[in-house]
């Protein structure tokens, strides 16, 4: 599906579903994520994300790594954020994510990245693990927003998300693109430390599609909105894709812009547990691909 830049819905004030001040509120007691700490992070109280009252920025900049409807030419203009509301086992971000490095970071100075990103000619602005700054974020789109932010925003994230808090974001999120992880909560227990990562995955994955509906690119190939799904193929069958793409295809939309990752290797913990102690094979990953064009599934990256 294809869409002309001047026909694209633009990001301005007011727009938001619900107020700034609204989202802050879930910080005095916090319940953004489905861990649901309770935690005052305005009052410095950390939950399980350790993150408090400000957004920890790892770096930003213009990314080219990206799928090719975000990056473009000029590249996809991330912003890693420190923290994270998973415990994965295998994360390859893990110096971010789990010992959260970053540089505390006020809304306004996140507002002004995300301009400086816009004119450096970034094609959107892409949140990467933004789950558990959700509130700081909200601050910051708004901010920006009353600045001059007019590219798509990306809300780039592990998929283990609050129904409530996605809702509170409709309006400021153009593209969202979350993983699909695993199927069987053992599984995520075992991995993620989370076993109910299966149903919250997918009650989170309908939400979104709700709000964006499938992948909108313009005439140049650029996402302009809508859902884009990252799968792992991890080793063993443990991600247990056959009904994480048989969901997509029959609760979703079998026009999902998928993206079946094959690059998993052993990372962070993952050396300690048998199953995870080695690449996936490229008999595994073909598997998945077979499947997922037999079930009618055509924008695969």
């Amino acid at each position: 599906m294809t869409i002309k830049p001047s026909e694209r819905d633009t990001r301005k004030t007011g727009r938001f579903a619900v107020g700034v001040e609204e989202i802050n509120q879930h910080l005095a007691s916090c319940d953004l994520c489905p861990r649901v700490c309770l935690v005052n992070r305005m009052a410095g109280e950390l939950g399980y994300c350790r993150v408090g009252k400000e957004a920890l920025v790892a770096s930003y900049g213009a990314h080219l790594g990206e799928e090719y409807p975000l990056r473009g030419w000029r590249g996809s203009g991330t912003i890693f954020f420190g923290g994270c509301n998973l415990d994965c086992i295998f994360c390859q971000n893990a110096e971010i994510s789990q010992k959260r490095s970053g540089k505390p970071t006020s809304s306004v100075e996140l507002a002004g990245i995300m301009l400086e990103l816009q004119d450096q000619g970034c094609h959107n602005i892409n949140l990467v693990s933004p789950t558990h700054v959700t509130a700081q974020l909200a601050e910051s789109l708004d901010l920006a927003s009353r600045r001059g932010l007019n590219i798509p925003v990306v809300y780039n994230c592990g998929g283990y998300e609050s129904v409530g808090t996605l809702k509170m974001l409709e309006g400021m999120v153009d593209i969202y693109l979350p993983d699909m992880k695993y199927s069987d909560p053992k599984i995520g227990q075992e991995l993620s430390g989370v076993p109910d990562y299966p149903s919250i995955n997918r009650e989170a994955i309908l939400e979104m599609h709700r709000q964006v509906g499938d992948l909108i690119v313009d005439e140049r190939g650029l996402a302009t909105r809508g859902l884009m799904i990252r799968h792992l193929v991890l080793p063993n069958r443990l991600a247990g894709s056959e009904t994480i793409l048989r969901f997509l295809a029959e609760d979703i939309s079998p026009d999902t812009y998928l993206n079946i990752m094959d690059q998993y290797h052993p990372c962070h913990l993952a050396h300690q547990t048998k199953s995870l102690n080695r690449r996936s094979t490229l008999a595994e990953v073909q598997e998945v691909m077979a499947l997922a064009l037999a079930l009618g599934f055509s924008r695969i990256a």
